[in-house]
């Protein structure tokens, strides 16, 4: 049985950073992979910044050791300004402003990351996919098709955005494979895995 690994490190560190509450330590869980999980391959997508020489030399030494990282430089996005009405509460008097909605960055490795899990999933082989995105279903069902088990790594707790509101990182359309394929798609919640693969702090 043949084990391979495939991160989607944006997805995965927003799913640590924001719900989980760690920072997670990629040598750490490269390690992890490769020793108790027995991976044969580790693939590391992150969107990586131009200049950015701690992120650089953090994936060099991946690589170093024998994994696999594609990376992509981040694409900056200037969000639409909104205009914004209030009435002053003195004189009833409409005031408009716009608000600077400032920029987004955004690294999309969906491409890469699928051609490798496809070139990959094969009859008595072992898929893991760090992940909740719902972008992935398709790509999942196929991974299936071709015989492979697919683990999903990521988390369903509950992240509150509001009073009465809360979101997870682990999509509908994904928790829907979970039953549809019970015996060939997996969940491991990626909190439990935390002790291992948290980064220190100093």
């Amino acid at each position: 049985m043949k084990r391979f690994a495939f991160i989607d490190v944006q997805n995965t560190e927003t799913t640590t950073l924001k719900v989980l509450k760690f920072a997670l330590d990629y040598e750490k869980l490269f390690s992890y992979l490769k020793n108790k999980w027995k991976c044969e391959k580790i693939f590391f997508y992150p969107g990586i910044q131009f200049n950015d020489e701690v992120r650089g030399e953090l994936f060099d030494k991946l690589t170093n050791v024998g994994a696999i990282v594609r990376p992509k430089y981040f694409n900056i996005y200037k969000n639409e300004d909104r205009i914004l009405s209030t009435n002053c509460p003195k004189c009833n008097t409409e005031i408009t402003q716009k608000v600077n909605m400032g920029n987004s960055w955004k690294c999309n490795c969906d491409v890469e990351m699928t051609m490798d899990i496809l070139d990959h999933a094969k009859e008595d082989t072992e898929i893991l996919i760090f992940t909740g995105d719902g972008d992935f279903e398709l790509l999942v069902e196929r991974v299936v098709q071709n015989g492979a088990k697919v683990y999903l790594i990521s988390s369903a707790k509950k992240n509150k955005t509001g009073p009465r509101y809360a979101t997870s990182r682990f999509s509908t359309k994904l928790r829907n494979l979970l039953a549809k394929y019970s015996q060939k798609v997996l969940y491991l919640e990626l909190d439990d895995w935390k002790m291992r693969i948290k980064l220190d702090s100093k």
